[in-house]
C-alpha cells in the first residue's frame, strides 16, 4: 500500500520489535476437553508489510490454551511457490498453519488470491484436507476475499467452514483508497461508496459459500477507526456476504490494544478466536 500504509509499516516494525515472539512452537502438555477435537486446519494470513511473526502471539496463545499441539509455517515465495516448514501428524487435533508471504508489500489482490490458493492446494496435496478455517488480519483479508472471488464454488478444493476477519480493509484504508466520508448501512452493510477493489468483489454477493460462519473483528480507538482502517470499511464486509453465510457476527475491540498493528497481540482477540473456532 502507499502513503498511509507506509506509516503502518513503520508502526508494524516497532510493534514487532516490542512484542513479537520468535517463530517457535509452544507445546501444550495436554489437549483440553473444553474444545472441539477436529482435524480441520486453521490458516492464519498476515497483513501488508508483515510476516508470519505477526501470527505467532495468536498461535502460541491458542496452543497454550490446550486447543492444539501442532503448528506449521507455509512460506510463499515471491514466485508464488509454497514451502511447508514442519509437519502435521496424522489425525493431529486442530492443526494451525501460519502463512508467510515473502513479498508482503504486494497489493495486487488478484495475485495474492492466487497465493492463497497455492497454499491451500499445497496443504491439500500434502495432507488431503477437505475442510479448513481461516483467520486474516488487515490486507490479508483482501487476499482471502480474492481467493474466494475465484474459488468460492470450487468443490474440488477444501471447503471453508469458519472465517475470522480482523481489521479488514474491505473498502480501503484511511489515507490510501478508502472513499471519503464513508458510511455503511447498519442493516445491510452496504457502503456509501465503493473503491475499485471492493466493487470487483461484488460477485461474491451471489457466490459466497453458504456453509461459512463469519466473525468480523475490528478495533475502535474512540474515533471510529483503529488508526489505519475505519470501522466502516471493516463493516462493509457484511454487504459482500449478502446474508448467504450460515452466520455473521461483528465484535468491536476497544482500549489501547485496539490499534491496528496490535490487534493480533490482544488477549481479548485471542479469546474470541478460541471460542469461535473451537468452543464446544
Amino acid at each position: 500500500m502507499k502513503h498511509r500504509f507506509a506509516s503502518l509499516l513503520g508502526g508494524l516494525i516497532v510493534a514487532l520489535l516490542l512484542f513479537l515472539l520468535p517463530i517457535s512452537t509452544v507445546h501444550a502438555q495436554t489437549l483440553s476437553n473444553h474444545y472441539v477435537h477436529s482435524t480441520t486446519p486453521t490458516l492464519f494470513f498476515h497483513g501488508f508489510g508483515s510476516s508470519a511473526h505477526a501470527e505467532q502471539y495468536m498461535v502460541n496463545g491458542i496452543m497454550a490454551a490446550g486447543v492444539s499441539k501442532t503448528a506449521i509455517v507455509a512460506n510463499v515465495g515471491a514466485d508464488g511457490q509454497v514451502q511447508l516448514e514442519g509437519r502435521i501428524p496424522h489425525n493431529a487435533v486442530n492443526p494451525l498453519v501460519e502463512v508467510n508471504f515473502e513479498n508482503s508489500r504486494n497489493s495486487d489482490y488478484d495475485l495474492q488470491g492466487q497465493w492463497v490458493k497455492n497454499v491451500i492446494v499445497k496443504l491439500q496435496d500434502t495432507y488431503h484436507f477437505k475442510k479448513m478455517n481461516i483467520e486474516a488480519h488487515s490486507m490479508g483479508n483482501m487476499a482471502v476475499m480474492y481467493y474466494l472471488l475465484n474459488n468460492a464454488q470450487n468443490k474440488k478444493l477444501p471447503q471453508l467452514q469458519k472465517q475470522v476477519a480482523l481489521a479488514g480493509t474491505f473498502d480501503g484504508a484511511i489515507g490510501w483508497n478508502e472513499p471519503d466520508h464513508l458510511t455503511v448501512n447498519a442493516k445491510t452493510g452496504q457502503p456509501s461508496a465503493m473503491n475499485d477493489t471492493y466493487r470487483k468483489l461484488l460477485p461474491l454477493r451471489h457466490s459466497y459459500p453458504r456453509q461459512v460462519r463469519v466473525l468480523n473483528i475490528y478495533g475502535d480507538l474512540g474515533s471510529g477507526d483503529d488508526s489505519q482502517v475505519s470501522n466502516t470499511s471493516s463493516k462493509s464486509l457484511k454487504y459482500l456476504l449478502n446474508n448467504r453465510t450460515r452466520s455473521y457476527a461483528e465484535k468491536k475491540i476497544t482500549g489501547s490494544q485496539a490499534k491496528h498493528e496490535l490487534l493480533h497481540h490482544n488477549p481479548q482477540v485471542n479469546q474470541l478466536l478460541i471460542k469461535f473456532f473451537w468452543a464446544k
